[in-house]
């Protein structure tokens, strides 16, 4: 079976039809494919359209209706390589699509995991004993502030004698 016929028939493997359908890497993997086939038909197209311009230049004057000829196959492979273009096109669209949204997953299922670690480390904290140690830090500091004011404070002994 052709490479097309599978693509189109959906002759994947049987693993993923269990599923409901195609792993987004198998997805990839067959739009890849799929692009590398239709390049090379693009190529093949091109070395065609060259061989038949080539032609209809060599008989040129001389048989007129062997040119025409080959300018009209010329023209039958261009709109196929014009149709080409618009399914790669197509079909690149939708693998950075595809992968777009299978980054987007990871992110999300990574982000998920990350919030559960984030509820596991604060499940042994207690709003209430946090509030009671800030205030606790808070007056401690207050009284090493207090300290270090009356410390710092130049001792004036002489003004504070009476006579």
């Amino acid at each position: 079976m052709s490479k097309i016929s599978k693509f189109f028939k959906g002759g994947g493997s049987a693993a993923s039809k269990g599923r409901g359908g195609p792993s987004p890497q198998e997805a990839l993997a067959r739009l890849r494919e799929t692009e590398e086939m239709l390049s090379k038909k693009q190529e093949y197209l091109e070395t065609r359209i060259e061989r038949e311009l080539a032609a209809a230049r060599q008989h040129g004057t001389k048989n007129k209706r062997a040119a025409l000829q080959a300018l009209k196959r010329k023209k039958r492979y261009e709109k196929q390589l014009s149709q080409i273009d618009g399914t790669l096109s197509t079909i690149e669209f939708q693998r950075e699509a595809l992968e777009n949204s299978h980054t987007n997953t990871e992110v999300l299922k990574n982000m998920g995991y990350a919030a559960q670690a984030m509820k596991k480390v604060h499940e042994n904290m207690d709003l209430n004993k946090i509030d009671d140690l800030m205030q606790d830090i808070t007056e401690q500091q207050d009284v090493a502030q207090e300290i270090s004011d009356a410390i710092s404070n130049r001792a004036a002994f002489a003004d504070e004698f009476d006579e």
